[in-house]
């Protein structure tokens, strides 16, 4: 059991090391956000907007049509004998 609790505490001591690390890099991640972020954002907008477009204009897919009073029942016959 000492064996196991000994690693499970180098392994959390690493962790903090790294949170730390991510923590003080962090300040790069927000300058590249202020700096390309609503860039990335208009980007995906426009590209999901695109496909979007090609898909409901080209694709021939019927969208959304109800059967309900399109259908009629076929005239019913009577079995010949």
């Amino acid at each position: 059991m000492y064996r196991f609790a000994k690693a499970a505490a180098i392994l959390s001591g690493q962790a903090v090391r790294q949170v730390g690390q991510v923590r003080h890099e962090s300040s790069n991640l927000r300058e590249f956000h202020a700096k390309y972020g609503s860039g990335i954002l208009i980007s995906g907008v426009v590209f999901c907007t695109s496909i979007w477009s090609y898909v409901i204009t080209q694709s021939g897919i019927t969208w959304g049509l109800s059967p309900v009073n399109k259908l009629q029942p076929k005239p019913w016959r009577e079995a010949e004998e």
